[in-house]
């Protein structure tokens, strides 16, 4: 695999990763039912995703990374999405989680990298633990919910606050190692259900040095300790915008998932009801091209905005803060466009389809479970879009 050198982001080499992890997808689907009856995507899957690369496309090419264009590792993700949503799913925060690193003091890096470039981290951001700020850093405790992937890392992200004595609020993502945290399995859901996004718990008060954390508010300025190492350009990029747009576009390629399956479904589908074989059937013409112009309109405007902020920090230039609003907006209603277009085929796929052993329920069930992230709340993103249209102050950390 080829790697990028000096801060140079090797693009070349990214789009050999995409195709690389395109050959993938036939045996990714082809294990996708009974990873979601193990409620684990397979560790050989993981490994083969890790060995064609999937993983380095965000990492910090001083590390062996491609520190490429993040439309690489949608344009992937998506492809692994279509065939086995959970894969799809961990593999996109796992992803966007060695971009998310690369902004951390370096020192946090080489704890992490120092001596094994492919360590994975896992995350959960919610600040439901216990943190207490102490000289040197921070002490840790309880309990954090949804980490997927969990499993496959050894390294978690966990957000917290700690508050000033002016009542300040300082919230801050921290990392721990696997070391000092338990796994409690206890992800039974609906959908997505291979993801393993159990909780973590950290039982009784563990030191987190203060290098291995990472403050919001340099996020969302886009002025982090890491930027001093790794001067790519896809680290000038806000948090708001690439990790929320990380947890729609495994959705988008869930729902065109579902839409080829209903596709290779419809074609020799014979609806006895009315005695016609509804390839005919001129209301599912419609649905057809209302969700495949639903799936194409979200994955254009999120291609669009992602090479709009990329150019900008290429530039050097400031990203506008209407970009920021409009990359959310549209993201959050890519999310609803793959949930709609599920819905359109799954409708009219016949009883059929609800069976367990039907893939299109599967997908169904996966862009459904998505829907809940908290990244695709619609009115609190689109909220932030129609003040900013309007002239108001905005104030948000997922921007």
């Amino acid at each position: 695999m080829a790697v990028g050198v000096g801060g140079v982001a090797d693009e070349a080499g990214a789009a050999k990763v995409v195709e690389a992890v395109r050959d993938l997808v036939p045996v990714l689907g082809e294990r996708a039912e009974g990873a979601e009856r193990a409620g684990k995507v397979p560790e050989e899957s993981v490994r083969e995703l890790a060995d064609a690369g999937l993983f380095r496309l965000l990492q910090p090419t001083r590390f062996g990374g491609l520190a490429a264009h993040p439309a690489h590792h949608y344009t992937a993700i998506k492809a692994v999405a279509r065939a086995c949503g959970s894969t799809g799913w961990i593999s996109s925060v796992i992803g966007v989680h060695n971009w998310q690193l690369a902004l951390f003091p370096e020192q946090a890096q080489q704890d992490v990298w120092g001596a094994d470039p492919g360590t994975r981290i896992s995350s959960s951001y919610a600040p439901t633990g216990k943190v207490e700020a102490v000289d040197g850093g921070f002490l840790m405790s309880g309990r954090w919910a949804f980490s997927s992937g969990c499993e496959h890392a050894d390294w978690a992200f966990l957000g917290g606050m700690t508050f000033g004595e002016d009542g300040a609020v300082d919230a801050r993502t921290y990392l721990v190692p696997r070391t000092v945290y338990r796994i409690e399995p206890n992800w039974d859901t609906q959908g997505l259900r291979a993801t393993g996004s159990h909780d973590i718990v950290i039982d009784e008060p563990v030191f987190v040095p203060e290098h291995r954390s990472l403050a919001y508010a340099h996020a969302l300025a886009l002025d982090c300790p890491g930027h001093a190492v790794n001067p790519e350009p896809v680290y000038k990029l806000p948090f708001g915008g690439l990790f929320t747009t990380t947890v729609t576009v495994p959705l988008l390629g869930v729902a065109e998932g579902a839409y080829q399956t209903y596709i290779d479904v419809t074609r020799e589908r014979f609806r006895v009801s009315y005695g016609q074989k509804v390839v005919e059937d001129p209301f599912a013409h419609v649905r057809i091209a209302r969700a495949a112009s639903d799936v194409d309109a979200a994955w254009l405007q999120i291609e669009r905005n992602v090479e709009e902020m990329y150019g900008h920090a290429v530039r050097g230039e400031e990203l506008p803060l209407e970009l920021r609003l409009r990359v959310r907006r549209d993201q959050v209603l890519g999310t609803e466009r793959a949930v709609s277009s599920t819905d359109l085929m799954v409708e009219n796929a016949g009883g059929n389809a609800m069976r367990h052993a039907h893939p299109l329920q599967r997908y169904w069930r996966d862009v459904h479970t998505g829907r809940g992230h908290v990244a695709n709340d619609p009115e609190r993103a689109l909220t932030l879009f129609g003040r900013g249209a309007l002239g108001l102050d905005v104030h948000d950390t997922m921007i």
